[in-house]
């Protein structure tokens, strides 16, 4: 991480804009807003009420906000500021969509026994905190980057370059097979390649640190043959073998490599991770019947340094040695979803404004990130050519969190208003930091 203890803060003009700005912060109206979109139900595919919603609030504010539609339920919200002219254009991004569908006959048991309030889009306000579906990830980090470009337009802070508020369907880690498959960063891609052209762009997520890797994600299906079998078959017949339990021997053997792999790949800011995610094989209402195929799905996270040639390589090495020790099991693998890995230079303007910007709102020595192995869509932004800064925020408090909903993921639904305001402060330092400078300044051409 570099070191920005030399480098030439904020000059005595943008310091006053950005008190000015952090004057006009209003936790109320961000926790009002964290509300609204958390009522918005926008679960990957079908973020278009979302969306919608998020463009009426940018037109309110005074950007020249549009509706980007991907699909019929599916859209992207963008907002323009435009500046005075002569600098770089900030976008501050956000994913719309939430990974649960809060319908009992979609969702439960995998997500738990039952949808607990984290899961429901409804919002809940228990004096501090939030809860409801997506209250912290991702609605509450849309709330809070339109919270600081709220306060910039009502401290009439003068930005030379353009501010763009985006927020996009398409962003979680899934695919949806009933809505055309969006996912896996559907949203931002279209969103970057039909018009939305930023200099630099920053993205909030959870961990209140600086990132400027970003975790890249491999989909692996290993598929374990047998044969069609039936309940009343003796073990040993000729002509019949299962594929249910060889492949319980195939995930054991994955779990012990998966356990490893973080030691052998990890980067600067990455260390990445892998889990056997999924497990599909026959058919529930026949039971009687044996399935010929087990599948077996891994989420395998990797590493800017990591190409998806060569961990597709990596892994057919692993599975060709488990078979060798398991010469009786038959079975093929393949890839079915990457996204690379990116990296952003640690001497990128966008990155070193960001770290000026922590330890300005922290009043600290930026302390040093710990790795990671988060997959967000600013390794498809890196992809598509704009530097991104990934900043974030603080969990909630455990001891503020209700019981019933401290276990496991959850629907990300809990989130703690105070703890936003860092953030906040800290996304309107980058704006003013880079926005109200000439491109020159900022090293664009």
């Amino acid at each position: 991480m570099p070191d920005t203890t030399q480098e030439t803060l904020l000059d005595t003009q943008r310091i006053s804009w950005y008190e000015r700005a952090c004057a006009h912060i209003s936790l109320e109206r961000f926790k009002s807003l964290v509300m609204s979109l958390v009522n918005h139900h926008s679960p990957t595919g079908a973020e278009k009420s979302a969306s919608e919603f998020m463009v009426a609030q940018m037109n309110r504010m005074g950007f020249q906000a549009r509706y980007q539609e991907l699909a019929p339920t599916s859209g992207n919200a963008i907002g323009r500021r435009k500046g005075t002219g002569g600098g770089p254009s900030l976008m501050l991004y956000a994913p719309i969509d939430t990974h649960l569908e809060s319908n009992e006959a979609l969702d439960v048991p995998w997500c738990g026994p039952e949808l607990r309030l984290d899961m429901r889009p409804t919002a809940i306000a228990q004096d501090d905190i939030v809860i409801g579906l997506g209250a912290s990830n991702p609605k509450g980090m849309v709330a809070a980057l339109t919270e600081a470009a709220h306060a910039i337009v009502d401290a009439e802070i003068p930005l030379r370059g353009d501010l763009i508020l985006a927020f996009a369907g398409g962003g979680m880690p899934m695919t949806v097979p009933q809505r055309e498959s969006w996912g896996l960063s559907s949203g931002v891609s279209r969103m970057l390649t039909r018009g939305v052209s930023p200099d630099f762009a920053v993205i909030m997520k959870p961990w209140d640190f600086v990132y400027y890797e970003h975790s890249g994600l491999m989909w692996f299906k290993v598929s374990v043959h047998g044969t069609m079998g039936y309940a009343g078959i003796p073990r040993g017949t000729p002509g019949f073998r299962s594929s249910i339990v060889p492949a319980a021997r195939i995930v054991l053997e994955l779990e012990r490599w998966l356990e490893q792999y973080p030691e052998q790949f990890s980067s600067p800011q990455v260390r990445p991770q892998g889990w056997i995610s999924a497990i599909r094989a026959g058919w529930p209402e026949r039971v009687a019947f044996p399935s010929a195929t087990t599948e077996i799905y891994l989420d395998i996270r990797i590493t800017p340094d990591q190409s998806c040639a060569s961990m597709t390589a990596h892994f057919d090495s692993v599975m060709r040695e488990i078979l060798a020790r398991n010469a009786d099991i038959s079975a093929d693998w393949g890839v079915i979803a990457a996204i690379p890995g990116s990296r952003v230079s640690p001497d990128n303007w966008i990155v070193r404004s960001c770290l000026r910007a922590w330890e300005h709102t922290h009043a600290r020595s930026y302390p040093g990130s710990p790795a990671m192995a988060g997959q967000t869509d600013a390794a498809m932004i890196c992809q598509l050519g704009v530097p991104i800064a990934r900043i974030g925020y603080p969990d909630c408090p455990p001891e503020l969190v209700p019981e019933a909903l401290r276990a496991g993921l959850g629907g990300m639904g809990v989130v703690h208003v105070p703890n936003m305001l860092l953030p906040i402060r800290t996304a309107v330092y980058a704006i003013i930091d880079t926005c109200a400078r000439t491109r020159a300044e900022v090293g664009c051409s």
